[in-house]
């Protein structure tokens, strides 16, 4: 990959195309394997084209000698549970016991395109997106066996049946298992129609399996990408500007670094520099030793940070933007509603930015193969997009580079393809392979940030107390505008989703958005928009209650007295929680609380959450969360459990404590200690229903998230009698109010 000019370099020695050192399968082939796939080495599986993406057996599945399965994957498993939901979902219908199932991520290609004609990882799609084509594909699978198993027997298929892993004849008690047969069903064509299995008979989907990655992440076996080892491969560190737009210019102790122990190359890159080593301790300590005087960027730098930015300005100038905006949502006449309301209700609400903050840095290897490929093994969530821009930045053709996709340490929207965000570009081959990983330090500095944002709010109140009208404003940016494109004249989902779409019975309302460009580099964050316009919404909701003096619970199921699946959730986790009471109240430790209530409907799930909270020592203390959920239907309920208490999690950690500060330019936090986020000793108790109302299938892996700082924050504003709009809530002067 071309960019990365060595200002000086040792002699490169050692062979830079040698295989991979890591403990892998070796790609089983030739007459040690019977598969039901097509046999490539190590590192070049490939996809051909599938007329229909998800339909060639081939591509997915590798039956082998003792009957278990190789899967692979189309969506990349960070944690989320996607591997084991892809095994219950697959071995339902190919009948073969999820246990058995080994899974991995698949290779670009065509065949794995799944969402709306494309790959990505994110927005609680991968199963819900999936679901339905993964089950004609294990079903074809099982078709094909028995085919095959047919012939060998000399009988009709309607003879035969399966048990997990192997075909059976009722009638003679014979059995064949299914490794041994695979090569044969491999030469079949692949069935157009198949019969699935009915849900009633269903033995795996709907039951809380075991996570199939669950023991090799608890005993540390577990690989991620930056734990894979290249032969002969060297390690990269970087140094990056302070401000984005700066480049390097001067390095004034250039040749002290070259001569450190293990140095092997110095390196300027766009906006950054590197240090090339034998290990990846001697680059990070050579490079941060590195001198670099450091440019301005030039007038015309594509997101150059200002170097007078400061996020507490840009918060001001988001609140002091005037206007209407685009209307994304209208209904009825809000305006004369709003006219001839009894009481008017006004409020503005703002969030921060937050970083992702996962726990494994970034990191990609890099190597050049005889041949003329290039063999990358990078954390993302969108493999062919990757594929695309490393061909691009590398000058070769897309099918060239080999794109492995490990397990993620962490996700959150992190691995997107943004802009001076990723380290895959930085990893040039210097003579050998290469692997780059940020420092902590240096993540913190590039991360892309959940936007900041603002939003207005207007509610006309009937004589009643009941709300008549709503308009509301969401002033800032979203990221998928920004990463996917904008149209001036249209509102960017992602900037008003928990805002607009709501189903309370608000016969007059009005959701706009004013566009206001961001500063920083924004990207995806777990649940994205929801995460904080529902916090704006849901609160304004209480706010909204208050001035009418009804009962932010008794409202909320008035206006959704004409929804039953929304009404019944509500009713859900009230009975979860012992039924609602909001407080204050005593509790037995003798600690004054109050209970808050929120609704969300994210990712084509529903949820109902209630908090309950108290104060301490002037801080927000959980001490219990309710949630329930309604994903329609479900694949594994203890999955769900998981996700729902990590969003909850998160969602406490952002609206308690996380922030991301600039001030000249710059974040102010370049490490945990100075950017706190949730410890374990703050983690309340989590409590779970699902509630299956047969809809269609929703998202598990965000939903449980945009409810929690609403009902939070709702929670927190009765024990302290003033209305909470800004987070996080430890900015808050809390000491003295009783608690």
């Amino acid at each position: 990959m071309n960019d990365m000019t060595p200002v000086r370099s040792h002699r490169s020695t050692g062979n830079g195309d040698g295989p991979l050192n890591i403990s892998r399968r070796g790609f089983l082939g030739g007459a040690a394997a019977l598969v039901l796939s097509v046999t490539v080495p190590v590192g070049r599986a490939r996809a051909q084209s599938a007329a229909t993406p998800g339909s060639r057996v081939s591509a997915f599945l590798e039956i082998r000698p003792d009957s278990t399965v190789l899967f692979r994957s189309a969506f990349i498993e960070g944690g989320q549970g996607i591997f084991t939901a892809m095994a219950q979902i697959v071995g339902e219908e190919l009948d073969v016991d999820p246990v058995n199932f080994t899974v991995e991520g698949a290779p670009p290609g065509p065949d794995y395109l799944l969402t709306a004609g494309g790959r990505f990882t994110g927005g609680s799609m991968s199963v819900r997106m999936s679901y339905e084509t993964m089950r004609k594909l294990g079903a074809s699978a099982r078709q094909m066996l028995l085919q095959a198993a047919a012939a060998r027997l000399r009988l009709s298929i309607s003879e035969l049946s399966t048990e997990p892993g192997r075909v059976v004849h009722a009638a003679s008690g014979r059995a064949i298992p299914y490794g041994e047969i695979a090569d044969a069903a491999a030469a079949l064509s692949v069935p157009t129609n198949v019969v699935l299995r009915d849900r009633a008979d269903f033995r795996w989907i709907g039951k809380p399996v075991a996570r199939l990655d669950g023991r090799e992440k608890s005993t540390g076996r577990a690989q991620y990408a930056i734990d894979l080892r290249v032969d002969g491969m060297l390690h990269a560190a970087v140094q990056h500007s302070l401000r984005l737009g700066g480049e390097p210019g001067a390095l004034t102790n250039e040749a002290e670094i070259q001569a450190m122990p293990g140095v092997h190359s110095i390196h300027r890159l766009p906006g950054a520099v590197a240090v090339v080593a034998d290990s990846w301790w001697r680059a990070r300590r050579a490079v941060e030793a590195l001198q670099v005087t450091w440019t301005e960027p030039a007038a015309a730098t594509p997101r150059a940070m200002p170097a007078d930015f400061s996020s507490e300005t840009h918060k001001a100038m988001l609140k002091s933007t005037p206007g209407d905006g685009v209307a994304f949502e209208q209904e009825g006449d809000a305006a004369g509603a709003l006219a001839g309301a009894a009481r008017i209700v006004e409020a503005t609400y703002d969030a921060p930015y937050v970083v992702h903050g996962q726990l494994e840095p970034p990191s990609a290897t890099a190597r050049w193969n005889a041949d003329g490929t290039l063999e990358l093994w990078i954390p993302n969530q969108a493999p062919e997009m990757f594929q695309a821009e490393a061909a691009k930045v590398a000058g070769i053709e897309p099918d060239k580079v080999i794109i492995h996709s490990p397990m993620l340490g962490g996700f959150f929207g992190r691995h997107f393809l943004y802009q001076t965000a990723n380290p895959f570009p930085q990893a040039k081959a210097a003579g050998r392979p290469v692997k780059l990983i940020w420092s902590r330090e240096e993540e913190f500095l590039r991360d892309t940030l959940r936007p900041m944002g603002v939003a207005r709010f207007r509610a006309g109140l009937d004589g009643d107390g009941l709300p008549v009208a709503l308009d509301a404003v969401a002033v800032g940016e979203g990221p998928t505008g920004r990463w996917f494109g904008r149209q001036p004249d249209k509102v960017d989902s992602s900037a008003v989703e928990g805002i607009a779409g709501k189903l309370y019975a608000i016969a007059n309302r009005r959701v706009g958005q004013v566009h206001v460009d961001d500063p920083a580099i924004i990207g995806f964050w777990r649940s994205v928009g929801h995460s904080m316009n529902d916090f704006f919404y849901e609160t304004f909701f209480d706010e909204m209650a208050d001035a009418g003096q009804q009962d932010p619970y008794e409202l909320r199921l008035r206006l959704l007295a004409d929804s039953p699946r929304h009404s019944n959730l509500l009713q859900a986790v009230a009975d979860l929680a012992g039924g609602w009471k909001r407080g204050p109240f005593a509790a037995e430790d003798g600690s004054r609380r109050a209970r808050g209530v929120a609704m969300a409907s994210p990712f084509g799930s529903e949820v109902a959450t209630i908090a309950e909270v108290s104060l301490r020592n002037g801080e927000v203390v959980v001490h219990q969360v309710w949630v329930a959920i309604d994903p329609g239907s479900i694949v594994n309920p203890a999955i769900i459990e998981a996700q729902v208490n990590s969003a909850v999690a998160l969602g406490l950690s952002s609206a308690l404590l996380e922030e991301v500060v600039y001030v000249d330019g710059m974040p102010q936090a370049r490490n945990f200690d100075g950017y706190p986020i949730l410890p374990p000793d703050r983690m309340p108790r989590v409590h779970v229903r699902i509630v299956e109302s047969g809809a269609p299938m929703g998202g598990i892996g965000e939903p449980g998230l945009p409810g929690v700082p609403p009902a939070v924050v709702n929670a927190a504003s009765v024990l302290t009698g003033q209305r909470i709009r800004s987070l996080p809530l430890s900015k808050l002067d809390l000491k003295g109010v009783e608690g």
